[in-house]
């Protein structure tokens, strides 16, 4: 595993359904967008697109939408294919994008390069996937809140009160021994 690696996930959960959304991270996200799209889309704007492959058979229709690092979830590049939902179709396009070079993402790993790329803390990280856990709306909502990075704050606003104080503490210490 290396972050100079374009990794790939489906994600959106395996099965049947109208939509299945494939995703791509890492440095070679504008060259496979290229190659499979045919164009690069326009940052952050909807393209309806063919996803083709190296012999430009059609592998499906939809929805390409590009992310430039570093304005992404992870920090990279970022590209989305939105397609049709059936699992042949994803496994296709899936087994296209592993020809170009790209490798399946591990679990979590997203979230990772999105942590190690200063997108976000630790504890929002965590907070993914305590909310696709949820089980109930209030833990959904409280890992709203981590995720919005609520808790962090609060942590850090400790730390920074038990520092002053340590150091008020320290100050009065060296006063006295003068």
């Amino acid at each position: 595993m290396s972050n100079s690696d374009t990794i790939i996930a489906q994600a959106t959960p395996q099965g049947i359904g109208g939509v299945a959304i494939v995703r791509i991270s890492g440095p070679n996200v504008q060259q496979i967008a290229s190659q499979i799209l045919g164009q690069l889309p326009q940052p952050r704007q909807a393209h309806y697109s063919q996803f083709s492959d190296h012999e430009n058979h059609v592998l499906d229709l939809g929805i390409a939408l590009f992310f430039p690092g570093p304005n992404s979830f992870t920090g990279e590049d970022v590209l989305e294919l939105h397609g049709h939902g059936g699992p042949v179709v994803v496994d296709l396009l899936l087994q296209h994008l592993l020809t170009l070079g790209t490798r399946m993402a591990n679990p979590g790993e997203f979230s990772l390069r999105a942590f190690l790329n200063n997108k976000m803390d630790l504890t929002q990280a965590e907070a993914i996937s305590d909310l696709i856990e949820s089980t109930s709306a209030d833990a959904a909502r409280a890992s709203m809140r981590s995720l919005q990075g609520v808790f962090s704050k609060k942590v850090s606003h400790i730390a920074d009160k038990l520092l002053n104080a340590r150091l008020y503490k320290i100050g009065r210490a060296s006063c006295r021994e003068r």
